[in-house]
């Protein structure tokens, strides 16, 4: 009896290890499948959350005025731009590609032709990401070039959508709110109808004018992709809020082009394509066309009645190269 005692006390506390054993072995599975079903669920939300929609909820959320919804000649799904665009262009490509360009302050040979005038600088002219950028026929952007810096500006458009032609520079956008509060002061009320433009859309439109008008009637009133001051998110296209004469020739004889031509400055912004103008920018007049370079380059062309670039001395364009 007592070699069966003995044999049963062994026999439960090897049976009591082993259910200890198991136990733990359990219990260790349970934990990690815990912990790697914590880790995927984790990994999915950062994926989720990861970054914004390409800005798309950056900067301030857009007022939109009513009756700013007719007459802007734009397809407001996809934000095609139908008007003529106001930018100068590039070398003859006859498809719209940026080839051969150099970036921007280069010349189609490469060599940089921005000169040192007045209060502006050749490193300003040529910085991509400077808010005195030259852009024109013959200085590009490089063209893999984006704006880092692109928010919602909160004025009135012509179009109540949140797309990418709503966007401009900080800096510029913070300036178009003081212009359009400026404006309204005055009894004036604007609306943007086109900011900024990626290269690839730029492209898109170029050589759908093209397609519509030929090469050399295209290239009189859009710009060779990389050439356009659209995709530096310091240009944009304005109306009034009714969006009549928008990026027409009669926004010219309207009050809105009126107050802009004698205020604009004292916000930073020029306008970009002058009449009579038309052999050094280009381009011809653009009373709707703004840029912004800053307040005191602004008022310095201003108060010179000249080009962005007679400031820079660089070499003229022609209308018709």
């Amino acid at each position: 009896m007592k070699h069966r005692s003995g044999w049963g006390a062994v026999g439960t506390a090897l049976i009591l290890m082993l259910v200890a054993v198991l136990f733990t072995g359990c219990a260790s599975n349970t934990a990690g499948s815990q912990t790697a079903n914590q880790t995927q669920e984790a990994g999915v939300n950062d994926t989720e959350n990861a970054g914004p929609d390409n800005g798309a909820d950056a900067g301030n959320t857009p007022v939109t005025n009513g009756d700013a919804n007719s007459g802007t000649g734009h397809d407001n799904n996809n934000g095609t731009d139908n008007a003529k665009d106001g930018d100068g262009d590039g070398e003859k490509t006859g498809n719209g590609d940026n080839a051969g360009t150099k970036g921007n302050g280069s010349s189609p040979d490469g060599q940089s032709n921005a000169g040192n005038s007045g209060d502006g600088s050749q490193a300003a002219a040529a910085d991509a990401d400077s808010v005195a950028v030259l852009v024109n026929k013959e200085f590009a952007l490089p063209e893999d070039h984006k704006p880092d810096d692109l928010v919602y500006p909160d004025v009135r458009f012509t179009f109540k959508e949140k797309i990418e032609k709503r966007m401009m520079r900080s800096e510029a956008a913070s300036a178009l709110e003081k212009l359009f509060a400026g404006a309204e002061k005055d009894g004036i009320y604007l609306a943007g109808v086109s900011a900024y433009r990626s290269h690839s859309r730029q492209t898109s439109l170029f050589n759908r004018y093209v397609k519509k008008d030929g090469l050399e009637k295209a290239k009189t009133y859009s710009a060779v992709p990389g050439h356009s001051e659209h995709e530096t998110g310091l240009a944009i296209d304005v109306s009034g809020s009714d969006g009549k004469c928008a990026a027409e020739d009669c926004f010219g004889d309207t009050e809105e082009a009126e107050w802009l031509a004698k205020h604009a400055p004292e916000y930073g912004f020029i306008i970009r394509y002058p009449d009579g103008k038309e052999d050094i920018t280009g381009y011809k007049y653009e009373p709707w066309h703004l840029r912004y370079v800053g307040t005191e380059i602004a008022a310095d062309i201003a108060d010179r009645d000249i080009t962005l670039e007679e400031y820079y001395d660089a070499v003229p364009v022609s209308a018709n190269p």
